[in-house]
C-alpha cells in the first residue's frame, strides 16, 4: 500500500484549496453570513452571541472562566462585555469573596436574545447539507483539531 502524500511538500507551492486553514477561515465566513440576520436583529457581534450562549449554559461566571471557554483573553473580552452591559444584555459585578474577580450574569434581555438564537442553530445544521449525525462528527473532528493545535502551540512556547 502506497503512503499517502502530504499536501505540502518542500519546494512545492500549496494551492489555496489545499490549505486547511483557508478551508476553516472561509467556512467561518460562511457561518457568519448565515448568522448575520440574527446578529443584525439583536445588535450583537458573533463573539457576543457566543458570550450569551456560554452564560446561558452557566450563568454567574468569572471573566477568566468565560475567557477560557471562548479562547479569549481578558483584554479582548472585557471591552466586549462592557458593550454588552451597556446594551442591557448582562451585568458585571465584583465577586464579594474575591474582589479581583468579576462575575458576569445574563439579564432578562440577554436570556431572551439567547432564546431567539436557538432556531438559527437548527438552520445552520440544515444549511450545512449534512445529516445531523455527520454534522456532529464534523463538529467533533473540529474540536479535536482545535485542541490538538492549541496543545501543539503550547509545546512550542
Amino acid at each position: 500500500m502506497a503512503k499517502e502524500k502530504l499536501l505540502v511538500v518542500t519546494g512545492e507551492a500549496a494551492k489555496l484549496e489545499d490549505i486547511l486553514c483557508f478551508a476553516i477561515y472561509s467556512a467561518n465566513l460562511a457561518v457568519n453570513r448565515l448568522y448575520k440576520p440574527l446578529l443584525d436583529e439583536l445588535g450583537l457581534t458573533y463573539p457576543q452571541v457566543l458570550v450569551l450562549i456560554a452564560l446561558y449554559e452557566q450563568d454567574h461566571q468569572t471573566v477568566g472562566d468565560l475567557g477560557d471557554k471562548l479562547f479569549l483573553d481578558s483584554s479582548t473580552l472585557t471591552p466586549l462585555l462592557k458593550r454588552m452591559e451597556a446594551a442591557g444584555y448582562l451585568t458585571r459585578q465584583r465577586d464579594r469573596e474575591d474582589e479581583r474577580q468579576v462575575r458576569i450574569r445574563l439579564t432578562r434581555r440577554g436570556r431572551t436574545a439567547r432564546e431567539k438564537s436557538l432556531g438559527f442553530l437548527d438552520g445552520l445544521v440544515a444549511a450545512s447539507g449534512l445529516a445531523p449525525a455527520n454534522y456532529r462528527e464534523l463538529r467533533d473532528a473540529m474540536v479535536r483539531l482545535r485542541d490538538n493545535l492549541f496543545n501543539a502551540a503550547r509545546v512550542k512556547r
